[in-house]
């Protein structure tokens, strides 16, 4: 299991460097959505690595979650 983190730990970092580094001309809508979706696959993979589910319906399902608990948060603080 302590193998499997560690060849999680440098995607999931690098997607969070290409995630940040893309987010310069994205309203804030777009942005709370699309770090909400990274932090919710990220959660999403862990989970189920620690769990030993299915990783990529863990990463996709969190995902998806994320990115609408973001679009939530964003409609809520406008409101």
């Amino acid at each position: 299991m302590e193998a499997t983190l560690k060849r999680l730990v440098l995607p999931v970092v690098l997607a969070g460097a290409l995630a940040a580094g893309g987010c310069s001309n994205m309203s804030l809508t777009e942005q709370r959505v699309l770090s909400g979706g990274a932090i919710g696959a990220t959660a999403g993979a862990v989970t189920t690595v620690i769990t030993g589910g299915c990783v990529s319906c863990g990463a996709a399902i969190g995902g998806v979650v994320g990115a609408g608990a973001g679009y939530v948060y964003d409609r809520m603080t406008k409101d």
